[in-house]
């Protein structure tokens, strides 16, 4: 442990947890994160894809490079989702830039996405809490207690041996999923369903497979056929390959996950496949129904549990991770009103409400299995019942495509916002419309000199001049109130009319505060902003 308490204990340390402890310790904050693997397991890969608004935190943090430099497929190798009759077989139709995987610059993102399996991003993201002193790590261990009162919380953490101690901090970070004690703690229950069919994941070695395939280079295959339905991908360029299969319930029957995946790739007996790991699972769709009791707040999957389609969930759980953890060091450190901490369950319930629904929709859209269809083969037949079917199967570019649902969503309703009155962005999840309203996140800029705009945005609040409205009243007023302001001069630039306002006020999350043309009552925008309006 560190010298002093720990003014913040994680419980959890999944991509939730990782993320909040990245978020605290890079503002200087004591924590201490309790996690009970040693080891990050790579049979079980779990999420493999890391949204555009995730990679924009990631580079935020200077972690960007360093993960897609360890991801074995990079974004130049494919942006495709191939559906077809099987690995071996005859492709159907193709989704091109498949969860935000693009080349080159766009104007409308720091950062593309990146396929990359859930393991090896934990892989970095504990190498970046190693490098932080203000973050202890307590791996092997699990918490097992909570108590809290209006001064504290009191922690059980018990080690594998048995042995457990009872550790101080002034707030607990709950990232220890459904299984964990933080939900019950907080006195949170789910609410929701879960999803109709069972599934069987798979993890296996497959040597030689890639050379015996036709299709183009694809993140994920989905085979759909007469005999087989589910998906597969690489997890890496070597022999290692991950498999979804659907519709397998081993409740009620013992499957030969050797011959699951042998029905996906096709016929290829010759072709040797090791399953070195299964999991079975279905779809939850649960969201609790609060995030905060006293000094406990519930983060990623202990407050929210979502289907994969379309890998929001692991997404999601960075995204609160992100959202506490400035408020949490804004109150430590003084210039945060406690009632900013209030906001949080506010402005994230909705987020993951929303992203639960859209993600549940393609849970009715997964791909069926074509009895009957003659999808194989040569003749008119054939060519007529394939052109069908990939038809029918563009019903799933949501699925796909969620530049909307990712980069979209906002925070107009928050207390912490200052509403000024312009129309709330419509919920478009398959495409983005960058909007400056205050709430919603900062529209992306390359800059004149080549930089992201994000690049240059401060640790704390920054404000972006726009047009000639002064800064001086806002600079003066953070001062006074210990608020951390960085001022961005981009009136050489042509962005005026992108933001709508001479001055943008963003937020540490880069979202939207307040966008105004002066600076006339600038002590009472940071006051509401900082929770103390």
């Amino acid at each position: 442990m560190t010298e002093a308490a720990p003014q913040v204990l994680i419980a959890g340390g999944g991509p939730a947890g990782l993320a909040a402890a990245v978020e605290l310790g890079r503002r200087g904050i004591r924590v201490c994160l309790v996690e009970p693997r040693l080891t990050v397991d790579d049979d079980r890969p779990r999420a493999k894809t890391t949204s555009i608004r995730t990679m924009e935190h990631l580079r935020r943090w200077g972690l960007a490079d360093r993960l897609r430099a360890v991801a074995p497929l990079s974004v130049s190798w494919s942006q495709d989702v191939i559906f077809c009759t099987a690995l071996l077989g005859t492709e159907l139709t193709r989704f091109r830039n498949a969860f935000g995987l693009y080349e080159g610059r766009s104007e409308h993102w720091a950062e593309p996405g990146q396929q990359i399996p859930q393991p090896l991003a934990e892989r970095v993201l504990r190498e970046a809490v190693a490098d932080l002193s203000s973050v202890t790590c307590l791996t092997g261990h699990t918490v097992t207690g909570v108590e809290q009162d209006a001064r504290a919380v009191r922690v059980t953490v018990t080690a594998g041996d048995g042995a457990a101690r009872v550790i101080e901090a002034e707030y607990l970070l709950g990232c220890d999923g459904a299984g964990g004690v933080t939900r019950e703690a907080a006195g949170a229950v789910y609410a929701g369903s879960s999803g109709e069919r069972p599934n069987l994941s798979i993890v296996f070695r497959s040597p030689g497979l890639d050379r015996r395939i036709a299709l183009d280079p694809a993140v994920q295959y989905w085979v759909v056929g007469p005999e087989a339905s589910g998906l597969m991908g690489r997890l890496d360029l070597k022999d290692r390959w991950w498999a979804i299969i659907q519709r397998v319930d081993t409740r009620v029957s013992t499957p030969d996950p050797q011959a699951l995946v042998r029905s996906l790739i096709g016929s290829a007996p010759d072709v040797p496949v090791r399953v070195v790991g299964t999991d079975p699972w279905v779809a939850r769709m649960l969201l609790s129904d609060r995030y905060r009791s006293g000094r406990v707040f519930l983060v990623g999957d202990a407050a929210h549990l979502n289907p994969p389609w379309g890998g929001h969930g692991y997404n999601t759980c960075v995204g609160d991770a992100v959202n506490i953890g400035w408020r949490l060091a804004a109150v430590l450190q003084g210039w945060g009103d406690p009632a900013l901490l209030d906001s949080y369950e506010t402005e994230r319930r909705p987020v993951a409400a929303q992203t639960i629904t859209d993600s549940a929709a393609q849970e009715k859209l997964l791909a069926p299995s074509f009895a009957g269809h003659p999808l194989t083969g040569d003749g008119e037949a054939a060519d007529r019942h394939r052109a069908e079917v990939a038809a029918a199967l563009r019903a799933k570019a949501g699925e796909f495509h969620s530049e909307g649902l990712v980069l979209g969503y906002h925070y107009a309703a928050s207390p912490v916002v200052v509403d000024d009155g312009s129309p709330v962005p419509s919920h478009t999840p398959r495409t983005y419309h960058g909007s400056g309203r205050p709430g919603a996140r900062l529209p992306h800029a390359w800059l004149p000199d080549g930089r992201s705009l994000y690049d240059a945005l401060g640790d704390g609040f920054t404000l972006l001049r726009l047009g000639p409205a002064p800064s001086a009243a806002f600079e003066r007023s953070a001062r006074a109130r210990g608020v951390p302001l960085t001022v961005v001069d981009l009136t050489r630039t042509a962005l005026h009319d992108r933001y709508g306002a001479d001055l943008v006020l963003v937020r540490p999350d880069q979202h939207v505060a307040w966008r105004g043309s002066g600076d006339a009552g600038a002590g009472r925008v940071l006051d509401v902003v900082r929770g103390a309006g």
